[in-house]
């Protein structure tokens, strides 16, 4: 009587079964390779920048635009004829808060714009972690408003800003203003991920950007405003920033609006960006 015997699985023969195969960005990534990518990522769109000047305009001319309008078309009436000087020492440090979520919208229509091109599509299917993509939007934006920053500044300078601290409160002012617009810069990203055009993008963003910057201390101060506004002024994350920022140039009390802005920041970030990555992900 013959028995027929059957071939040995690769389990039983004692051979490992293949390799389940992981799909492209989904498997883990240390530090060091996250970083490198962010590195390359950044630089990519350095160079997108590179040639597309263009692109750099609203950080080159919009302090520029905006100083120039405040101080002489504003600065007499609100802080008195003759008193330009003053107001520029109000207005410029508060304006670094604007900066910050003017540039931050520009992150949102760039992720929206680059998903209509392919390019997010392409990331998607290479071995990258997906907040990769993402940061190194962030970072090259921050490089974006960073010159936008200087570029104000020395405006302020030249229309006769004096600063009545230090350097130091100068820097750490520019410091805050940078975690703070890079916090936005996670609710821009999440727009653009979650819109279906670039128009939509702007459009919420407005709608977002007008109240929070007028309704705020960047151009007056709160005391001239009606009650409802000036309560709504006080728990303004820019007013926070604002006051900060001038009081860390200007002199005065910075304890409570720089704790106020870092957690504005803080939970902004752990907030929306998770929800922004996750989005990332699925977007089709």
């Amino acid at each position: 009587m013959s028995t027929t015997t059957l071939p040995q699985s690769p389990v039983d023969a004692g051979v490992p079964a293949p390799a389940k195969r992981v799909p492209a960005g989904e498997g883990r990534i240390g530090l060091r390779a996250n970083l490198r990518h962010i590195g390359a990522l950044a630089r990519r769109n350095v160079l997108q920048i590179k040639q597309d000047p263009e692109s750099m305009f609203d950080a080159v001319f919009m302090p520029i635009i905006f100083i120039l309008l405040f101080v002489y078309v504003f600065g007499g009436a609100i802080a008195g004829k003759g008193n330009n000087t003053a107001y520029v020492n109000y207005v410029t440090p508060g304006m670094m808060a604007m900066m910050g979520m003017n540039i931050a919208m520009g992150v949102g229509v760039g992720i929206n714009d680059d998903f209509k091109k392919g390019v997010m599509d392409r990331f998607r299917t290479m071995p990258i972690a997906r907040s990769s993509v993402l940061i190194a939007k962030i970072v090259v934006e921050l490089g974006r408003m960073m010159v936008a920053t200087a570029i104000l500044l020395g405006m302020g300078f030249l229309l006769g800003m004096e600063i009545q601290t230090n350097v130091l409160g100068m820097f750490a002012a520019i410091g805050l203003s940078a975690v703070f617009g890079a916090s936005l810069m996670w609710i821009f990203i999440l727009l653009g991920l979650t819109m279906k055009t670039a128009q939509a993008v702007q459009g919420m963003a407005m709608l977002v950007l007008m109240p929070l910057q007028f309704g705020s201390s960047i151009f007056a101060p709160p005391t001239s405003m009606p009650g409802w506004l000036e309560t709504f002024t006080d728990y303004n994350p820019l007013s926070n920033l604002a006051d900060a920022a001038r009081n860390l140039m200007m002199g005065g009390p910075v304890a409570d609006s720089v704790w106020m802005t870092l957690g504005w920041s803080l939970a902004i970030t752990v907030i929306t960006a998770p929800l922004a990555v996750a989005k990332f992900r699925k977007k089709t």
